[in-house]
């Protein structure tokens, strides 16, 4: 792979693994303003965060697996595009139900996108030290999800509608 296509394909990765850690964190400072406006109980609280951990945790490994079989590219792909318009559905769910469900199908296309950057960081990246500078940029900017989701959720919840945590994907 060329070095320029390598550098690429490593924002590419990154801005997907921002994506689903942003996505994993940003929903619990909303919650408040979603179980308002859905008029939601506990439960259906607990359903909207659980769905995507759930279903995430549950096929981690099978999207690895996934991605050895059917190529990385096409699996980090397809988990693009699902995690994508789950997003949408997510964002413009109007009911605990459809939010429920956009959020299980968004942990389905993160357990297929995850496994997937760092097989593709691997393949692309075949000199050593390039490689752990790969990873570590994946790394912080995974970190950066992480970090910057409870101000993101903070922000977007308060000042515009809590629908664009989701969309911003």
């Amino acid at each position: 792979m060329k070095a320029r296509t390598r550098w690429w394909a490593l924002a590419a990765v990154s801005m997907a693994t921002l994506m689903t850690y942003l996505d994993n964190n940003v929903i619990n400072v909303a919650i408040p303003t979603i179980q308002r406006d859905l008029h939601l109980s506990v439960s259906g609280l607990e359903w909207i965060v659980s769905s995507y951990l759930l279903v995430l945790a549950g096929l981690l490994l099978v999207g690895g697996r996934l991605a050895d079989l059917y190529g990385r590219r096409r699996v980090f792909l397809t988990g693009l595009a699902i995690f994508t318009l789950s997003s949408l559905t997510a964002g413009l769910a109007g009911s605990g139900g459809v939010l429920i469900g956009a959020r299980a199908v968004q942990g389905l296309g993160a357990a297929l996108l995850m496994p997937a950057t760092l097989a593709i960081i691997g393949h692309a990246f075949t000199d050593v030290r390039e490689r752990t500078t790969a990873i570590a940029i994946w790394s912080a900017i995974g970190a950066l999800g992480l970090a910057l989701a409870p101000l993101v959720g903070g922000l977007i919840s308060q000042h515009i509608h809590w629908g664009w945590i989701f969309l911003i994907n």
